[in-house]
């Protein structure tokens, strides 16, 4: 947490400070490190340690059932040192005295404890202005690309049940989240994302709107009772939420390239305008306005643009979502407390999992959790508490891991809040997290951020993984992967992102090697590939990938997936010499390669950009598959963005030109021939 977090943090919740959190390297019998802060959990509540530091000899006790909620006196005069309760979520103020005066005030929280200072929780019993005062805080420190785009701030801010007279703007690197089990159990007023990409010189307002860099922010579970501005881009998502109103994807029509918009329910029309690319999945509304480059509609409900390739409106429709399970995400209610919800699998699908009132799948408790925290965890800790059993609730910070997190066991769930990250430390020369040929794992809701050298940052199965996951798939959503941009140093990996086993769904991925601001050039940030996928049965939903060394995307296993992909080439190529495929005869890297030995593939709307510093750099092909008879690929499109014409064919030397100069697609490629 910042300085300027902190203020406005401390001016809200009084001038007192959070207990003490002096936390000890001791640890239990799995090997987990203990809290040992001033309130701890018992087996029949919480227990707080009230330290005499200012000759303290009584207490007046103060309780509230909320952060910034109004304190009651529940006991006068307290003479000992440990005060016990039976309320293990409530705040507790402790005003001391000595001599027949205050001399301190503390305010106790298992709550703040467990989930960190990063980590915002409001209830409908708070003082609507003190939270809009925070929130309106963290966003002054999480918005603008100069302050915020590559900031070291984390933030996760949740709703419980009720209804908020608020206005929440989303900046960098926070989640906004309902803790409902529906998402209309959290009512709030106003939600919004504007683009905040400083004025340009001159003062041009389709610049002063650019959204092109508004990344790394999500929303979730919630309902909103009015219109709501959603200008983003990549690596943002938008999910189970409910929005009485109009949705409107970009910032009075500046520049805007996203997206991905899944499970929501929209009342009335989703303006896409200036999107360059989307894609919605499982969501009903009124209307959608607009298609741009590449629309992608899988599983939703409610009028859309009509398939118009490939010269027309760019729109493929696929009537349902042949299978999916939705992020899991934390719910909390005043029996039962905090938990996590793992929603069902669902086949077949079409339109929300929630719209009819009820959500399948069951709720995790949170203690069956290690609830992990950036200020006093590390990879020896993560470990420990994976080998154990538990599954891990990241709370938001940054994590720098010396090793891999190994997770080994079946059913596990990690999930990250406030846009946690995964940095490599410079100790670490292999990966960020390495996961088991098991059934049922889900990742999700991680950024993964390299450092000087590691061969990959995500491993899903090993290089001999054959396990059959297909009734219980390993499951990855809202997965972000980072190669330079934030400092100024050197980063390197191989491939960022190796899958091995089957039957692996990725349900909204950004792969980038950074092409701008700290950390960027092409001896600085040195990669091979985004993504490989070895695996067979492996499905794509959202799979963007941008600007890597060699192919972007490498696909060799059976029967893949992908619906709706987007990418662009790398910038930075020094020479056409340096930036050669297949032994020197091919000029540049495709950026989609499907491997000559696959016999089953089958991709849906994708969109492949190009924008060189260097007006020598050719492609020869965007995409490259095989002529295989189980090959189809329905809907591409090549994109110039700027500088000179880069790509010279959509697929394997063929592509429709549509706009002379700058773009080009294919409707159908089938087996090796054009449709």
């Amino acid at each position: 947490m910042t300085k300027k977090t902190v203020a406005i943090f401390l001016s809200v919740i009084l001038t007192a400070v959070f207990a003490a959190a002096a936390f000890a390297a001791c640890g239990n019998d799995d090997g987990i490190p203990a809290d040992m802060s001033g309130i701890v959990l018992t087996d029949g509540g919480v227990e707080i340690t009230l330290t005499a530091s200012n000759g303290e000899t009584s207490y007046d006790i103060y309780k509230c059932g909320s952060a910034y909620g109004e304190y009651v006196l529940v006991e006068s005069g307290f003479g000992g040192r440990i005060y016990e309760s039976e309320d293990v979520w409530a705040y507790y103020r402790a005003d001391g005295y000595a001599h027949g005066r205050k001399v301190s005030s503390r305010i106790y929280s298992y709550e703040r404890e467990l989930f960190g200072g990063e980590t915002y929780i409001f209830s409908p019993d708070d003082d609507p202005d003190q939270v809009q005062a925070v929130i309106d805080g963290i966003y002054s420190e999480q918005r603008g690309s100069e302050n915020g785009q590559f900031a070291e701030t984390r933030a996760a801010i949740y709703f419980k049940p009720g209804v908020y007279d608020v206005r929440v703007d989303e900046g960098y690197y926070t989640s906004v989240a309902g803790l409902g089990m529906l998402p209309t159990d959290t009512d709030i007023a106003d939600f919004n994302v504007d683009a905040d990409i400083p004025p340009s010189a001159d003062g041009s307002g389709w610049v002063n709107h650019n959204a092109t860099c508004n990344f790394w922010r999500s929303v979730e579970n919630i309902e909103v009772n009015a219109d709501v501005r959603w200008a983003v881009s990549q690596a943002t998502s938008m999910r189970r939420v409910k929005i009485n109103g109009d949705l409107t994807l970009h910032h009075l029509g500046g520049w805007s390239s996203g997206g991905f918009l899944a499970d929501s329910v929209v009342g009335g029309t989703v303006d896409a305008g200036s999107q360059q690319q989307w894609l919605s999945r499982n969501d009903e509304w009124t209307a959608w306005n607009g298609t741009n480059f590449n629309m992608v509609f899988v599983g939703t409900e409610g009028a859309a643009p009509e398939d118009g390739w490939p010269g027309g409106s760019r729109a493929t429709h696929i009537a349902e979502t042949p299978a999916v399970r939705e992020k899991p995400f934390l719910v909390f209610d005043e029996r039962d407390g905090y938990g996590v919800f793992v929603p069902a699998m669902r086949t077949g699908s079409v339109g929300a999992s929630w719209s009819d009132g009820k959500t399948d799948g069951e709720v995790i408790p949170l203690s069956e959790f290690y609830v992990a925290r950036a200020d006093r965890d590390d990879a020896a800790s993560l470990n420990a508490a994976l080998s154990s059993g538990r599954h891990v609730f990241l709370t938001a910070g940054i994590y720098e891991l010396d090793e891999p997190l190994e997770v080994t066991r079946a059913g596990t769930v990690v999930m990250g809040s406030g846009y946690a990250t995964l940095r490599v430390s410079d100790a670490n020369e292999d990966t960020l997290m390495r996961v088991a040929d098991e059934d049922g794992i889900t990742i999700c809701g991680l950024l993964f951020d390299a450092g000087a050298h590691s061969e990959t940052l995500l491993e899903v199965g090993g290089d001999d993984a054959s396990a059959d996951h297909s009734d219980d798939p390993i499951c990855l959503s809202d997965l972000f992967f980072r190669i330079g941009g934030r400092a100024d140093v050197n980063t390197y990996v191989r491939t960022s992102v190796i899958i091995n086993s089957d039957d692996v769904i990725g349900d909204n991925f950004w792969v980038w090697r950074a092409d701008h601001t700290y950390g960027v050039g092409w001896d600085v940030n040195v990669t091979k590939n985004g993504l490989t996928v070895n695996g067979d049965d492996v499905t794509f939903y959202g799979l963007l990938v941008e600007h890597f060394h060699e192919y972007q995307t490498v696909w060799r296993g059976e029967r893949g997936r992908t619906y709706f992909y987007q990418s662009e080439i790398p910038y930075d190529p020094p020479s056409q010499d340096a930036y050669m495929s297949s032994d020197g005869t091919v000029r540049g890297y495709a950026s989609y390669k499907v491997d000559d030995g696959v016999r089953t593939h089958t991709a849906y709307g994708l969109g492949v950009y190009s924008c060189p510093h260097n007006a020598e750099i050719k492609v020869d092909n965007a995409i490259e598959v095989p002529a295989n008879p189980g090959i189809r690929i329905e809907h591409a499109v090549t994109v110039l963005l700027d500088s000179d014409p880069c790509i010279q064919s959509v697929i394997n030397g063929n592509g429709t030109v549509i706009s002379p100069g700058w773009m080009s697609a294919i409707n159908v490629y089938d087996g090796g021939s054009i449709y």
